[in-house]
């Protein structure tokens, strides 16, 4: 079928379910039986899979029932809402928990203790009381603000609406899952595809009377922002939200040790069908709450929890076509075109083949019958094929030796800390010359964790380059909006929505942009970094043309691979361009330093030894805590060099050398006024 044809039947199928969907839930008349229903979603769907020209607001795949037209208000999170890392065996349990008492400084023998919580599938909510009173329900949104569905979650029976215990804190956000029982859910398969839809559905309702009629439930498991809560750790915590009218999960148990989770996990998974909702693993949590406040959060998930997800599904398909896709680093991942296929209730048309040593280690063949997994969210992935239903005509598949974007050789870069070749090939192109690559930094630069342009998305990006719209990032800042209005499924509110909401990105911090930018090996936590060393996006520009760039290897985080990645970056002449127009469509807040008159104000600090009873990552915390800064070398701008039990005789050589103040743990301690 060709491209026209395509396009023209995916049209119809649209308008189709758009007419099936306004008598439904406007009407509330069926014109087609569920199976027929189901089906024309199924066929959109798979069409969208097979062909990335296919696009409409209107897919199964972007709303759930008949969607409301008008946006939630959104509203800022106090405390932002986190994600999880996921573990998916033993050895990842044993890792987190390693790198846990690493941080914590405590040998293996140190008890951890962890309240365990099966992982509800269903819609995260927070609820901020004040005074005993509920106030405001918000969503997860994008972590940082969320959409404010207060009318919403007000219908709920398991939310209470005032609290007149003694002990209930001042203000606090209680935050939990909302979800509905799979025993309600049977009364409503015919609305939604499954559970979790049909919560998030009825959550985004712009009419509450009609989420009233939805059985939505609710379970508290965490606080964001709080005051005058006094609480020491998990346990007692979710003893208090049962005291305060809140449900909890009945599963949850408080465990210590890897070995006792995982028989825990075992029960659990082995009995899942029997509970009446849908749980994807289990959250381990370190029980106590000083240890959790140590341990502090990474880039965007607490060091302190997991989601232990339960095993995956998997399924077998024919791989109908390998095809090489082309990140904004340059790397060439395979990727296998597979004959649609359900694995745990998602349709499945692609999966990842990793890179080329994968594909010859396997031997993967267009043609074979593979066996495909998909574990949790992580994406789905080839584990074998059958070599005994092979094509006896089946050959090899050759990798390609250049780029099939832009016709650039494609390399494997040598590791200098392997001392192998790197398994992934790339294009030797720099950034923007190559097609694919220029998309791929255009879809980074505006995503969540970079500018995060509402209504920017990953297929806008593509739709705005085939129409030379946008192709560098400082375009996206100087597009033609009245161009766009008249663009086919635009309109001049969709225009005026997407013009607003580009315009409120154009005031942005340091550390996002230089983010935003997609340099390799430079990501949110080394570009914060990077922010604290500018400070101002001048000087980050200025950089290019520094004699002394070797200097941001004193930054404690900072190597001499984020320095090459950042020398390459700047040695091209269409990035400086990039970075002298964003400069001028911009407004980059410089960095202020907080806390000046801490204890060790404009001091900076090495460490080297082992320490005794805390981490190097929790002394480095205490020191920027204070004011003070990390550093990695020992030069003439080091003021204090840390020693523990066996520490570096060269560093302190070269301490000496320059008449640089040693201290060992006791003293520094002192100086903060910390027992050791």
């Amino acid at each position: 079928m060709n491209k026209k044809k395509l396009l023209s039947d995916y049209i119809k199928k649209i308008k189709l379910l758009i007419e099936y969907n306004k008598s439904y839930y406007d009407a509330n008349k069926s014109l087609v039986t569920d199976k027929e229903y189901d089906e024309l979603k199924k066929d959109i769907l798979i069409l969208e899979s097979n062909h990335s020209f296919l696009d409409s607001k209107n897919s199964p795949s972007k709303t759930v029932g008949f969607k409301p037209s008008k946006n939630f208000q959104k509203l800022p999170h106090k405390v932002p809402m986190l994600s999880l890392s996921n573990a998916f065996d033993k050895e990842d349990l044993v890792n987190f928990e390693k790198r846990i008492l690493n941080f914590l400084s405590k040998d293996k023998n140190f008890n951890l203790s962890y309240s365990t919580e099966p992982k509800i599938d269903g819609i995260s909510a927070s609820l901020i009381y004040k005074n005993g009173k509920f106030k405001i329900g918000l969503s997860r949104g994008d972590g940082k603000e969320g959409e404010d569905i207060t009318a919403n979650l007000a219908t709920i029976e398991d939310i209470p609406k005032i609290i007149h215990a003694n002990d209930f804190p001042e203000e606090i956000d209680i935050r939990g899952e909302v979800f509905i029982q799979n025993s309600d859910f049977k009364n409503l398969k015919h609305k939604f595809a499954n559970p979790r839809n049909a919560a998030s559905g009825s959550l985004r309702q712009k009419n509450s009377d009609e989420t009233k009629k939805i059985p939505l439930k609710f379970i508290a498991y965490t606080f964001g922002y709080e005051k005058g809560l006094k609480i020491n750790n998990q346990v007692e915590f979710l003893q208090k939200l049962n005291d305060w009218g809140f449900k909890t999960n009945p599963h949850n148990k408080l465990i210590t040790g890897v070995n006792n989770l995982l028989i825990n996990y075992s029960k659990i998974e082995k009995n899942r069908t029997k509970i009446d909702f849908d749980i994807d693993g289990i959250v381990y949590k370190i029980n106590d709450y000083e240890l959790q406040k140590r341990l502090g959060n990474v880039a965007n998930a607490p060091r302190w929890a997991i989601a232990h997800k339960f095993s995956s599904n998997k399924a077998i398909s024919e791989i109908l076509n390998i095809e090489i896709q082309i990140g904004r680093t340059g790397a060439l991942t395979p990727v296998a075109k597979i004959k649609p296929v359900n694995i745990g209730g998602v349709i499945v048309s692609n999966a990842t083949l990793h890179n080329e040593d994968e594909i010859d280690r396997k031997d993967i063949r267009i043609g074979d019958l593979a066996t495909i997994e998909r574990a949790g969210d992580v994406i789905p992935h080839i584990l074998s094929v059958d070599k005994t239903k092979r094509d006896k005509k089946s050959t090899k598949f050759i990798f390609p030796k250049n780029c099939p974007s832009c016709g650039s050789k494609t390399i494997k870069e040598f590791n200098n800390v392997t001392k192998k070749e790197d398994a992934v090939r790339r294009c030797a192109s720099e950034g923007y010359e190559c097609e694919k690559i220029a998309i791929e930094k255009l879809k980074h630069f505006v995503s969540k964790e970079a500018f995060n342009i509402d209504g920017f998305g990953k297929k806008i990006v593509e739709n705005f380059w085939k129409l030379d719209l946008v192709k560098f990032p400082q375009d996206i800042f100087k597009l033609d909006f009245e161009k766009i209005a008249k663009l086919e499924g635009w309109g001049r509110q969709s225009m005026e929505n997407l013009k607003y909401s580009i315009n409120q990105k154009k005031n942005i911090s340091l550390d996002k942009l230089i983010y935003s930018l997609g340099i390799r090996h430079i990501g949110l936590e080394n570009a914060k970094i990077l922010s604290k060393y500018f400070k101002s996006f001048s000087k980050f520009i200025s950089f290019s043309k520094s004699t002394n760039q070797d200097d941001i290897l004193d930054i404690d985080g900072i190597g001499e691979t984020q320095l090459k990645s950042v020398r390459n970056f700047f040695d091209n002449k269409v990035n400086l361009n990039i970075l002298n127009e964003l400069q001028k469509n911009l407004y980059v807040k410089d960095v202020i330093t907080k806390d000046k008159k801490g204890i060790l104000s404009n001091k900076t600090f090495m460490v080297t030894g082992k320490l005794n009873g805390i981490s190097r990552a929790e002394i480095k915390s205490l020191i920027e805590e204070n004011s003070g800064t990390s550093v990695s070398t020992v030069t003439k701008k080091l003021n204090y060099l840390i020693i523990g039990d066996k520490p570096t005789k060269k560093k302190i050589d070269k301490a000496k050398e320059l008449q640089i103040t040693i201290l060992n743990q006791n003293e520094f301690l002192k100086i903060l006024n910390i027992a050791s």
